[in-house]
């Protein structure tokens, strides 16, 4: 399978990182974008295959992956859509706002994918939200749906709940970023180096993300674990939701999904 890539952009380069470590074939990621000497450099450093145009991208591969920024994306749709016109070939649009029925008005009634994956594609550790113009299991979709597996979890969800999944799946890094730094800087209050603390930190949340995920039980129900009665866990707990935690959570994704829809 090929796969091309129109736009080398940060998320592009991300889902290509991701799928080399995967260990798909380098010489099989077609890429093309506007501005060569931007992406030159990735290429080369990794063996991809440059095209020298978004319809040649669109013409040599079988899942053609549309990475541009949302004020051209109609655009260049346009341009490629007569390559579309091969059994065989899937659409699949990582561009924000951009929904299956519009794609399909602009190429016709051909397979078309619309998908938002998060940064942590490129460690294989993705979560990627699906939505198709046919079924996941069929082909070509299920061809889709295997590449991004590659690179992390999958979920089909409804276009509608895009939003709030960017706003979880998307954005949500930068917080669980920010809680770990968090961590790490209470380490550092009671004496241990920065380096030590963030990684201390940085491996409980890895630890107890592959629980949740593992576990029979929900999130709530491990906390109660973790919380002896009279206890210390108990006692941060209590603190932390006196100053608010669960409620600037709830807080930061109602601001993320507002700010999303312009509000």
């Amino acid at each position: 399978m090929k796969v091309g890539f129109i736009g080398v952009g940060n998320m592009a380069r991300a889902i290509i990182t991701g799928m080399l470590k995967a260990n798909f074939v380098s010489t099989d990621i077609l890429v093309h974008s506007g501005h060569l000497n931007h992406y030159e450099k990735f290429a080369a450093q990794n063996k991809l295959t440059l095209e020298d145009s978004n319809q040649a991208v669109a013409k040599n591969a079988d899942v053609i992956v549309l990475a541009v920024k949302p004020d051209i994306a109609k655009q260049v749709l346009s341009d490629i859509k007569l390559e579309l016109n091969s059994d065989g070939k899937l659409l699949a649009s990582v561009v924000s706002g951009l929904s299956v029925a519009q794609m399909q008005a602009i190429i016709g009634n051909w397979p078309v994918m619309r998908v938002m994956p998060n940064v942590n594609v490129e460690i294989g550790e993705g979560m990627t939200a699906l939505a198709a113009s046919g079924e996941l299991t069929n082909s070509p979709f299920n061809s889709g749906k295997k590449l991004f597996e590659l690179v992390g979890q999958v979920m089909a969800i409804s276009e509608k709940d895009f939003t709030v999944f960017g706003a979880i799946a998307g954005s949500a890094p930068a917080y669980a970023y920010f809680f770990i730094d968090a961590l790490s800087r209470a380490g550092v209050k009671y004496g241990l180096t920065k380096s030590d603390a963030t990684k201390i930190a940085a491996q409980v949340v890895n630890g107890s993300a592959k629980m949740v995920l593992e576990a029979d039980e929900n999130p709530a129900a491990l906390i109660d674990k973790v919380s002896s009665p009279g206890g210390t866990t108990v006692a941060g707990f209590l603190a932390m939701e006196e100053a608010g935690f669960m409620t600037s959570i709830v807080k930061g994704i109602d601001a993320t999904i507002a700010k999303e829809k312009g509000e």
